[in-house]
């Protein structure tokens, strides 16, 4: 065996430090995510958060609509003075009766109408698209026409009541009257919306399932109760949740039933929409305004805290079972 056979081989040359264009190019593979979702958050913090806090800010202060630049330092007293109002009690009781009146129904015929769209029927395109037409027909055409639908003297309603033996009825005077009109035009215009994200619901759920609980003997009705509502339930909590957000913000419908920013003749069916839009630019008080948009603002966040821990509720009791 030779000397050179001994030998031990050279170790191996390091490699060349990394070129600027790789830099670069793994600077940019780490930066890229965030320069992608920069302009979400961009056109969110100039349109959403920054009138959120700046609204926030207004309501702490005396601001007149005529003299927007002299602010007047007030604290909390622009919310003590809405709590203490009763009008203010009265859009908001308001808006929680409009609210049920409109939503429970609904959704009901919301699933009720998904539940058949679901099955094949013919013309089933056209019957979809169609129950989007309320939805996409401008607020103000839909409140116009039933307003005139639901007149005291000459209009529709009260015309086939009067077929059944029951007198006119003062749909914009009378308190339950006017919230039941009202929450008519919203019944309208949503159900079909809501009846279609129904419909995507059902449509996720596995066709096994109701294979087999028709081979276990179980009717329409028995797999509509324990196949289709347990697979929907996530898809209904989403309607509930948005259902209500709606509810609390309705302005245009009550807007233009009658015309009125008071809601009626006695605030009957003013929302809280209303009640702010009327504090703002009927009356000109802009601070109170912002108090009633962020008060508004807290009684979404708790209805939808709610509803969120309901479900979350209803979860665990699922899973411990």
């Amino acid at each position: 065996m030779t000397l050179s056979a001994l030998e031990t081989p050279a170790p191996p040359a390091p490699p060349p430090p990394p070129s600027r264009p790789n830099r670069a190019r793994r600077a940019w593979q780490k930066m890229s995510p965030y320069a992608y979702i920069a302009p979400f958050f961009t056109l969110f913090a100039a349109f959403g958060l920054f009138p959120l806090i700046y609204t926030a800010f207004v309501s702490l202060y005396r601001v007149e609509l005529q003299t927007p630049g002299d602010m007047e330092w007030r604290g909390l007293d622009n919310y003590t003075a809405l709590f203490s109002d009763d009008f203010f009690w009265t859009s908001l009781r308001n808006t929680f009766t409009i609210g049920v009146i409109s939503t429970v129904p609904q959704l009901v015929m919301a699933l009720g109408l998904a539940h058949l769209l679901n099955y094949r029927l013919r013309a089933r395109t056209f019957l979809r698209t169609a129950m989007l037409l309320p939805y996409a027909t401008s607020v103000a055409a839909a409140t116009l026409v039933f307003a005139q639908l639901f007149g005291r003297d000459f209009g529709l309603i009260n015309y086939v009541a009067g077929l059944v033996g029951i007198g006119p009825i003062d749909w914009q005077t009378g308190t339950v009257a006017s919230q039941i009109a009202v929450s008519t035009i919203v019944v309208w215009r949503w159900t079909g919306y809501n009846a279609l994200i129904y419909l995507a619901g059902m449509q996720s759920i596995p066709q096994e399932l109701y294979e087999a609980a028709e081979m276990d003997g179980a009717s329409k009705w028995r797999q509509f109760f324990h196949v289709t509502l347990p697979g929907l339930r996530p898809t209904i909590v989403f309607t509930v949740i948005v259902s209500t957000i709606g509810a609390t913000q309705l302005f245009g419908e009550p807007l233009l039933f009658e015309g009125s920013i008071s809601g009626g003749i006695s605030h009957q069916y003013q929302t809280l929409g209303l009640y702010m839009y009327e504090q703002g630019w009927g009356f000109f008080h802009l601070g109170r305004a912002a108090a009633i948009a962020w008060v508004m603002f807290l009684l979404i966040v708790v209805v939808v805290g709610v509803n969120a821990l309901l479900a979350y509720r209803r979860t665990r009791k699922e899973a411990v079972r």
